[in-house]
């Protein structure tokens, strides 16, 4: 019998609406809007979208979604045997692995995403997704464009799905030599900061001080990082690797074969959206891939799984 893997997503799978149609009545929501000092529920089920995608609000909106997602699961009487996450939601993971307190954590991300977005000045940063091109050619384009500004590879996420991030006219640059040498589409992405750039580096201090003044705790389940995609149970590691995380890729990719080479055939997608489902299906395609993000989708996750339905 194979592992269970839960794993939560991150930035960009935000939409209003997110967790309304699950557990409208999650303490999860009080308690995250008592940190925040705003209605977060009302900010995932009503919106307005231009505040739910403030790099600030996205962060603790999304953590708080995926945990509320979480709790139906476990409540169900699902267990889960490995966890991690893409990015911001390595903050989920770690809540759901014990080694962070939820309101801890909706605290962090907030303050996260406060410290990426004031890293770079509007304008000066920005991403892409070079598509359908190898991971070393995306590398080598980035090399010849550092003339021109930092520029670097931030997300590995899946074969031939590579993103980049850096200075804005040094990412064009990249993304323009991408082109050049194959690549199918170079995407821009509709993000406010370089995330997983060197340009992160200032987030990355200050973000240090802030997990240095919290309680973590060694994880009841075995993490994968981002940042290395090694297994991760000590909690003394923790902070390293989220501090790491800040100016470094995200190794995707590395991080579902990791899961799958540690035994794990049933990965499920805890929280809003199914970008994650999409990937670990094209990198494990013998995988069993399911997601928890609305009532239908728990019910289908639930019934897979040898639950007809909710205690």
């Amino acid at each position: 019998m194979g592992l269970t893997a839960f794993v939560f997503p991150g930035q960009g799978s935000q939409t209003v609406g997110m967790g309304r149609d699950l557990e409208q009545s999650s303490p999860r929501w009080e308690a995250a809007s008592a940190v925040l000092g705003f209605d977060l529920r009302r900010l995932c089920f009503e919106g307005p979208e231009a505040d739910l995608t403030l790099t600030a609000n996205t962060q603790p909106a999304i953590l708080t979604a995926s945990i509320v997602a979480l709790d139906a699961l476990v409540g169900a009487g699902i267990s889960f045997d490995l966890v991690a996450g893409h990015s911001l939601g390595e903050y989920s993971a770690l809540v759901a692995a014990g080694a962070l307190d939820f309101s801890d954590a909706v605290r962090t991300v907030r303050a996260r995403g406060q410290f990426m977005q004031e890293a770079v000045a509007p304008g000066e940063g920005a991403m892409a997704a070079v598509l359908g091109l190898d991971r070393g050619i995306v590398i080598q384009a980035c090399e010849e464009a550092k003339d021109t500004g930092v520029v670097q590879v931030a997300n590995l996420n899946a074969p031939g799905q590579t993103v980049i991030a850096g200075a804005t006219a040094a990412v064009k640059r990249a993304g323009e030599l991408a082109r050049g040498k194959g690549a199918k589409r170079v995407v821009p992405l509709p993000v406010s900061a370089p995330f997983h750039s060197a340009l992160m580096a200032p987030a990355a201090t200050r973000l240090e001080a802030h997990l240095r003044s919290i309680p973590i705790q060694d994880l009841r389940a075995p993490l994968v990082t981002n940042v290395d995609a090694d297994v991760l149970t000590d909690r003394t590691k923790v902070v390293d690797v989220l501090v790491r995380q800040v100016t470094s890729p995200v190794r995707w990719e590395e991080v579902t074969t990791r899961l799958a080479n540690e035994g794990t055939d049933t990965f499920v997608e805890v929280g809003p959206g199914k970008v994650l489902s999409g990937l670990v299906r094209r990198i494990v395609p013998a995988a069993r891939v399911l997601n928890v993000e609305d009532r239908v989708s728990l019910e289908a996750t639930l019934t897979a799984l040898g639950r007809t339905s909710r205690p």
